[in-house]
């Protein structure tokens, strides 16, 4: 699904860097265990309730970021691409 492509590597170019472990569990499986990547859109929009095993401070940031106060406009450079070949 392209929105969460699009909200989520933003997302985690903006905030994986400075996550705690426990943090960054959290985000893993918030990414990996919902069966339907629409429910993540959803929950991120909050056009429907997140359930309570994926409400934490994760899922709080994720939120918020999506609220896009600071107008981003498009998806991060994929920086690897431009790297020198070894």
């Amino acid at each position: 699904m392209l929105e969460n492509c699009l909200l989520l590597s933003l997302f985690a170019k903006e905030n994986l860097n400075s996550m705690t472990k426990r943090q960054l569990n959290l985000y893993d499986c918030l990414i990996n265990e919902p069966s339907n990547d629409w429910d993540i859109y959803y929950w991120a929009t909050e056009a429907k309730p997140t359930p309570e095993v994926f409400e934490n401070d994760v899922m709080v940031m994720l939120r918020e970021f999506t609220k896009n106060k600071k107008q981003r406009l498009r998806q991060p450079d994929l920086e690897y691409l431009f790297e020198p070949s070894r």
